[in-house]
């Protein structure tokens, strides 16, 4: 029995249960190694391979779930911040969201890396982040109906329990989500448009044009950068900030072009004395309206590994 076509497309669920990319591969070899133990009592006649593994993967991550806290964006902790100079300390004992690198996964995977939420597909981090306020069976009710398209008898089978509890839990998990802030994150799909916004902020970033940046702004852009717990909203606030960034780093970055969760996005090189440039962040980008709404610029190393051009 050959697992490995579905390897991409695993990842992809196990990173929307539990928001973490090194987790889910790490619990996608999980269920590839439990798959390989149990092949011999596979039933062709009960469900198909497919069918098969998503019952095993989700059986990993709700074990892996148990006890768990949820994976916050710093906009999920708190209020905003109104001073631009604010201590830039990371809160290492939070588990941050992670963003998931489009280029680590196949391309058949990637066309189904958009999480269905009202009419869109998409897996904004922002509504990654809402999806972690679901309990972890309502969770994965919504992801295996909605985005993977399984039928209500199959996720019953999946999760071991019935049709009718399925079908009550993803009532349940569209009505919090409906509820939530999340659900403003929906943005444009990944067009010429948006890829012309992107790469008019990318010039602007490169040139330190706090002024230009500030323009390609929705009104209440929020700026936000785990794993430090601050967060800006409003163009305003996210332009002070911006001028600070280019205060204390200088202002020859280099940007470089990736993409993230299904989403253009960013990969920002800091100026090094005597040294080039060093990445610095991945900046994820949600563009609604023909404009910047909400960025999420990821420094932790471990993400940024996974996004460097060696990765």
């Amino acid at each position: 029995m050959d697992f490995e076509p579905y390897r991409g497309e695993l990842v992809a669920y196990c990173y929307r249960m539990l928001g973490s990319f090194h987790e889910a591969e790490d619990l996608t070899q999980e269920t590839m190694l439990r798959a390989w133990k149990a092949r011999e009592r596979y039933d062709p006649a009960r469900a198909s391979v497919r069918t098969w593994l998503y019952r095993i993967a989700t059986r990993v991550c709700l074990s892996a779930l148990e006890g768990r806290a949820r994976r916050p964006l710093p906009s999920g902790l708190g209020a905003p911040s109104e001073d631009p100079g604010a201590p830039l300390t990371p809160a290492v004992d939070v588990p941050w969201l992670e963003p998931f690198p489009d280029a680590r996964c196949d391309v058949e995977a990637r066309t189904d890396l958009r999480l269905a939420l009202v009419a869109a597909l998409q897996l904004l981090p922002a509504l990654v982040a809402a999806l972690q306020l679901l309990p972890a069976r309502q969770r994965a009710v919504l992801v295996l109906r909605e985005v993977l398209e399984f039928s209500a008898a199959e996720v019953a089978g999946q999760l071991g329990t019935s049709v009718a509890a399925v079908n009550s839990a993803l009532q349940r998990a569209r009505a919090a989500l409906a509820r939530g802030d999340g659900i403003d994150a929906v943005g444009e799909p990944v067009d010429a448009g948006t890829r012309a916004v992107v790469g008019r902020y990318a010039r602007a970033f490169e040139a330190a044009d706090v002024a230009g940046l500030v323009r390609l702004l929705t009104e209440d852009a929020v700026l936000e950068m785990p794993p430090v717990p601050l967060w800006y909203r409003g163009r305003r606030e996210y332009g002070r900030f911006m001028e600070r960034v280019f205060a204390l780093r200088g202002t020859d970055w280099r940007v470089e072009r990736v993409a993230a969760n299904g989403q253009p996005a960013l990969a920002a090189y800091a100026p090094e004395r005597g040294a080039g440039h060093r990445l610095h962040s991945v900046q994820v980008l949600t563009v609604a309206g023909g404009r910047v709404a909400h960025n999420v610029v990821f420094a932790d190393p471990r993400v940024l590994a996974a996004f460097a051009p060696s990765a």
